[in-house]
């Protein structure tokens, strides 16, 4: 697991601060932070594509984002 993933994790852990000191980890927020950080790349990649003039590249970047967005039910 790389350390941008851990980070990930550790932004969905919790302890609880109660007698049992309860772990929880949130499944679904893990999931949006994953589809999140997936978007975030293509629009890395577009800029990319954009700073070496790949203008075909890049509309094929935020193509991909688009469609992450359209399949997950992630508004923008």
């Amino acid at each position: 697991m790389n350390a941008r993933i851990r980070e990930l994790v550790g932004q969905c852990e919790s302890f609880g601060l109660w007698e049992n000191k309860t772990y929880t980890f949130d499944k679904e927020k893990f999931a949006e932070l994953i589809i999140a950080e997936c978007m975030r790349m293509c629009e890395v990649t577009e800029m990319s594509f954009v700073t070496h003039g790949c203008d075909v590249e890049a509309s094929g970047a935020i193509t991909v984002k688009q469609f992450i967005a359209e399949h997950f039910g992630v508004e923008e």
